[in-house]
């Protein structure tokens, strides 16, 4: 558990109150930082704040302002900033609860998890996670925090509960101005089902595990080669995918390629004849007329 909570507080519903600390669920991953170097001198570029007319200025003489018309501001100190409060800033109170379903998948946004601040509050913390779940609802409210408020969604989460924040409607963009140009026609039965037949075949459990950044390695291993290199330029070769041409494909050739190839890879007997070396020339001859 990270040493300091993201947020303490506490769950409200009606007039029932669980102490709770809330801590990121995400951290960032792998990145590759750039500096912007003087090519010339080979030095790090850096930057001055500068007002026009006046030249560099000092950090301490930096305010905030809001432009309310063209170069006029409302100047705001930080202590003015601080001092504007929310209602129930150490309360989340839970004013709804909907179906998960009904909550579309582009107003989620980051989660945290949720825990009992201490013994007392877990009872009536296990209480809360379990009504959830035998009801399969999700709770929301919402949420004041480092000077923002949040709509949040409450949902269990294995032994606990884990907090969402929501978008706000005017954050996401209406899918039907990108969905209107596509046709309202039922789908051929036989192509259906042979794409749902491909779809079973590539069923499995999700594991995050199995993808990575490959920019990131890609980046990495740049840089690994350039600086064995001394400096040399290196540019790799870069597939492009199948050249920009005719876009009409036969569907219902290419699913059931698909589908026989994917059978193929992954039929028991491929899978132990992989497993056996050939032992002669004449065996690899005659494996590569099979294939």
């Amino acid at each position: 558990m990270a040493s300091r909570a993201y947020w303490t507080g506490q769950i409200r519903i009606a007039l029932v109150s669980i102490p709770v600390e809330i801590y990121p669920a995400t951290k960032s991953g792998a990145q590759i930082s750039f500096r912007q170097i003087h090519e010339p001198s080979g030095k790090r570029i850096k930057y001055e704040k500068v007002v026009p007319g006046i030249g560099p200025i000092d950090s301490d003489e930096i305010i905030k302002g809001f432009e309310y018309e063209k170069d006029s501001y409302v100047l705001l100190d930080q202590d003015e900033i601080d001092a504007v409060k929310l209602e129930n800033k150490k309360t989340l109170l839970l004013t709804q609860f909907v179906d998960a379903h009904d909550i579309d998948v582009l107003y989620y946004e980051k989660p945290y998890y949720v825990v009992p601040a201490d013994d007392l509050a877990e009872e009536a913390y296990i209480v809360l996670r379990e009504a959830l779940r035998k009801t399969k609802k999700v709770g929301l409210g919402q949420l004041a925090v480092r000077g923002a408020d949040h709509v949040v969604s409450l949902k269990p989460c294995g032994k606990g509960l884990v907090l969402e924040t929501l978008r706000y409607a005017d954050e996401v963009r209406r899918a039907q101005g990108y969905f209107d140009e596509i046709d309202d026609l039922k789908p051929d039965p036989e192509l259906l089902t042979l794409a749902e037949s491909l779809i079973k075949s590539k069923t499995a459990q999700f594991d995050v595990k199995k993808f990575h950044d490959r920019y990131v390695d890609a980046l990495k291993e740049l840089i690994e080669k350039k600086r064995k290199a001394g400096g040399a330029k290196i540019l790799q070769d870069v597939d492009e995918g199948a050249p920009a041409g005719d876009n009409v494909i036969d569907l219902m050739a290419a699913l059931k390629k698909s589908i026989s190839k994917n059978n193929k890879t992954a039929s028991p007997k491929n899978k132990r004849r992989a497993a056996k070396k050939p032992k002669t020339t004449r065996h690899k001859t005659r494996a590569r007329k099979r294939a």
